[in-house]
């Protein structure tokens, strides 16, 4: 079987989304690319970031873009599945910076089209979240949410991940990835 062109992996914080995204890549023996959007701005997220680079190992062409990722999806080679890690963070970071999230979520969706070699994308789900005390936290869940079900729409596969155990909610698995 075929790696779907477009994969969503979804799920909660530290529930595995990123680890079994990884396994999807790796499996298809293709060349990868992995954009990362993570900011390390204190240690913990410098820590964070260091044990997912040990984890997923070498043999990524790895490019830190916390806010370009439509142009950097374009500039990946032709021939690498890519993975985006995540989408989450990228929103955060467009908001922070006070870019139009919208016309942003359009570029990308626009850049995934172009590719001809499968896409993954990772994001955290924040609809099982109570809703945030402040104007910016309800801003972010609006748009987090509304970026996941345009993701998911336009996904030939879309995963959630609870406690590292994958559950299909569109599509099929690609043999052997469960």
């Amino acid at each position: 079987m075929q790696h779907p062109k477009l994969s969503l992996i979804l799920g909660g914080a530290a529930s595995g989304k990123s680890s079994f995204a990884e396994k999807l890549v790796i499996q298809t023996g293709l060349p990868r690319s992995y954009l990362a959007t993570a900011q390390a701005f204190d240690d913990d997220m410098r820590e964070k970031i260091k044990l997912h680079q040990q984890d997923r190992g070498q043999n990524w062409a790895t490019t830190e873009v916390p806010i370009d990722l439509p142009e950097a999806l374009e500039a990946q080679p032709k021939d690498n599945i890519v993975l985006i890690d995540c989408l989450t963070l990228w929103l955060t970071n467009l908001m922070l910076a006070d870019h139009d999230c919208d016309k942003a979520a359009q570029a990308l969706f626009s850049a995934i089209q172009t590719r001809n070699t499968p896409v993954i994308a990772v994001s955290n789900e924040v609809g099982h979240s109570v809703i945030p005390e402040t104007s910016l936290g309800r801003r972010f869940q609006r748009l987090q949410g509304r970026l996941n079900a345009q993701m998911a729409a336009e996904a030939d596969l879309a995963v959630m991940v609870i406690a590292g155990l994958p559950q299909v909610l569109k599509g099929a698995l690609p043999e052997g990835s469960s």
